[in-house]
């Protein structure tokens, strides 16, 4: 099966190299007699500089008129993305469309071992939801995205009744949004033209932590680099139009507006470098109970569009700053991540309330409890995973859990994930709604209540678990 397949399963491409003082005539010459579409460019020793592609010599060289004799060096591209062969092939599509790479070096115990090319894995693949992607990225207007999404519901209903565990279904709603944001950002650049500056498009909440549902509104910020003071308040008011046309844009597509204001289009989540640095350390030192809820939405943030090296700058400010004494900061985290609690009444019984006359519960906040835990834990110990499954796998590795807590969390976790999607689906394809986050009890088995009986133990316990060493020692 597709989600099973790893990529040292997969026939790779050999990794042609030349010189980056070849001229760009002789690497075409090199990429003709190899017939290989992706020519690497390196050393003797296996270190890759970078590469160039058929559409590099089209767009590069052919329609600029560039003297073929030049070096490479001068056209090529130095974006290497890799992914070690015994991960699986799911793995590398979904990369592939997150760096908007076409070519992926293939890497065995550290060493590049061949490479492999986008259409190479989705022609192997051909049922697979996965090449719907591919073709969200061919989108040619909003109103062609807007439709992409509206088919999503129906991707996310195949995947989990072909028994696609939620995480990666997850990830497969994530690669959507995403390539439909980037295509999003690209159409409004080609309309205002160049950036002013270097910047940051981010994501943030569940779609910054790879946990996106059907149920989704828009979670985004920009940095932009510091400039010099006379062109400050120029430059922010570009940046304050783009994000006001990218969050419009979104809007039209389905990606809603959120109610809480976190987007790229209020001016507060929109700010240079220097600005974001202290506006996280300012939340930090403040530690009030509104400052952290804020905070904990900021750190489950990550890279979508722009210059990723300033976002390397924001995480190893990050990273310096959790090293510094925050015990108070900690506190109410851990005090906003506990004050969630499971619906079981005294009797084992699962709590409801009435909504439209239906008897519910919301599924969003039972699992609220194992994210925001699972973010204080990542917090204390400078883990910057974002995905609560891999911060857990991280905690593991780490000795803060035994190998029976992180099973019984990652279980836990992502089977109400399995049936907050599947919900979800179910609502918008058969009853033709929006998308929500309750949970009917009455549209619910003997066995699936009994299931969600043991997850909601396993949570309070978990709970209960961290209330001890909170009460003792905060977290440490």
């Amino acid at each position: 099966m597709y989600f099973s397949r790893k990529i040292k399963s997969v026939e790779t491409r050999e990794i042609v190299l030349c010189g980056a003082h070849d001229p760009i005539f002789k690497a075409a010459q090199m990429m003709a007699d190899n017939r290989v579409s992706c020519l690497f460019i390196g050393n003797a020793r296996g270190e890759i500089d970078g590469f160039v592609t058929d559409i590099t010599l089209r767009d590069k060289v052919v329609a600029k008129r560039r003297d073929p004799v030049g070096p490479i060096s001068d056209v090529m591209d130095n974006h290497i993305v890799s992914i070690d062969e015994e991960a699986y092939a799911y793995e590398a599509i979904l990369l592939m469309f997150q760096t908007k790479s076409r070519y992926l070096l293939v890497t065995s115990n550290g060493r590049y071992v061949g490479f492999l090319s986008r259409n190479k894995l989705l022609s192997e693949q051909a049922e697979s939801p996965l090449v719907f992607i591919q073709s969200v990225k061919q989108a040619l207007s909003s109103s062609e995205l807007a439709r992409k999404w509206g088919q999503v519901p129906e991707v996310v209903n195949k995947l989990l009744d072909r028994g696609v565990n939620s995480s990666i279904v997850n990830q497969v709603i994530t690669a959507i949004a995403d390539t439909i944001a980037q295509n999003v950002i690209e159409e409004v650049l080609a309309d205002k033209g160049q950036p002013p500056a270097k910047f940051v498009f981010m994501v943030l909440g569940s779609e910054g932590r790879k946990e996106q549902t059907l149920k989704t509104d828009q979670d985004n910020a920009i940095i932009y680099e510091d400039r010099a003071n006379e062109h400050r308040e120029e430059v922010r008011k570009w940046f304050l139009g783009f994000a006001e046309n990218v969050s419009d844009r979104l809007n039209s597509i389905g990606f809603v507006y959120c109610t809480g204001g976190f987007m790229a289009k209020n001016p507060v989540y929109t700010h240079s470098l220097s600005h974001w640095k202290k506006n996280y350390q300012n939340w930090m030192d403040e530690a009030l109970p509104e400052t952290v809820i804020k905070f904990s939405t900021f750190f489950d943030c990550r890279f979508l569009y722009g210059s990723p090296e300033i976002m390397q700058q924001l995480r190893e400010f990050l990273d310096k700053q959790l090293q510094q004494p925050l015990e108070k900061f900690f506190v109410y985290l851990a005090q906003n991540a506990l004050q969630y609690e499971p619906p079981l009444n005294y009797f084992n019984q699962i709590k409801t309330f009435s909504v439209g006359g239906r008897q519910v519960f919301d599924i969003k906040k039972v699992m609220t409890p194992v994210v925001d835990l699972v973010r204080v834990y990542a917090l204390r110990n400078r883990i910057f995973e974002l995905n609560t499954g891999d911060r857990i796998e991280a905690l593991k590795d780490m000795g803060v859990f035994n190998e029976g807590e992180c099973k019984e969390l990652l279980e836990s976790y992502y089977y109400l994930m399995e049936m907050r999607l599947r919900t979800q689906a179910n609502r918008l394809i058969r009853d033709k709604m929006e998308a929500e986050n309750y949970i009917e009890l009455k549209n619910m088995t003997k066995m699936e209540k009994a299931a969600m009986k043991e997850v909601f133990k396993s949570i309070e316990n978990f709970q209960a678990g961290i209330r001890i060493k909170f009460t003792n020692n905060l977290l440490g």
